[in-house]
């Protein structure tokens, strides 16, 4: 995770990601290695189709589990450009959805919707979303705040397909159009098939991260 502000500046940061998908949802656990003023800091994530996600940070500065609740979601994850509510899921019931029109993002063509969040809580009135005709992978979303201005653009580029099923993007940028700033995240060492189960995914695994 590399953040960039609008002078030019960065801050690179490495973190672990784990993913465990099941039927009802899925369960997310993030956790910062470097650099050390943030080491051992972990986000951890239960996502569902229906009802409030939950999530949960540990800040070892602190020495305590804070949950994030549903009105802070709209708020930074680690002073990053990603908000709260971005690292979650975006399941599709989660979803109003307007019209259906198509448009092209780097020469492929495009499926592009509006959606608007269920939630009262989020930061956003709507997004439009760039899904590629292709593969069915979101190549870039817009995010308009509250007073339907355009916040911020995600793009996720380079996806590489993984044991010929997993589609994952090598890069992934988040642009906040109104401060100029900016946090790209690369991905790499994909593994699948890790006998991962709930165990993995409790806030004493929460606890346990660094």
């Amino acid at each position: 995770m590399t953040l960039h502000n609008g002078a030019g500046e960065q801050a690179s940061r490495q973190l672990r990601v784990k993913n465990l998908e099941y039927t009802d949802g899925e369960k997310s656990l993030m956790v910062f290695d470097t650099p050390r003023d943030v080491r051992g800091s972990a986000l951890l994530s239960y996502t569902h189709p229906q009802g409030e996600d939950e999530q949960w940070l540990y800040l070892p500065a602190i020495k305590r589990v804070k949950q994030i609740g549903a009105r802070n979601k709209s708020g930074p994850f680690m002073a990053s450009e990603f908000a709260f509510e971005d690292i979650i899921t975006p399941f599709w019931q989660k979803f109003s959805y307007g019209e259906l029109s198509q448009d092209t993002f780097n020469d492929m063509p495009c499926y592009v919707l509006n959606r608007h969040p269920n939630d009262r809580h989020s930061g956003y009135k709507r997004q439009r979303v760039w899904i590629d005709q292709e593969h069915l992978l979101i190549r870039q979303v817009e995010y308009y705040d509250r007073r339907d201005q355009l916040l911020k653009v995600y793009q996720a580029t380079d996806f590489t397909l993984h044991q010929g099923q997993y589609w994952r993007p090598a890069l992934m940028t988040m642009r906040n159009v109104q401060t100029g700033k900016h946090t790209t995240l690369a991905w790499s060492e994909h593994q699948f098939g890790q006998g991962l189960n709930d165990r993995d995914f409790s806030q004493n695994a929460l606890l346990r991260a660094r």
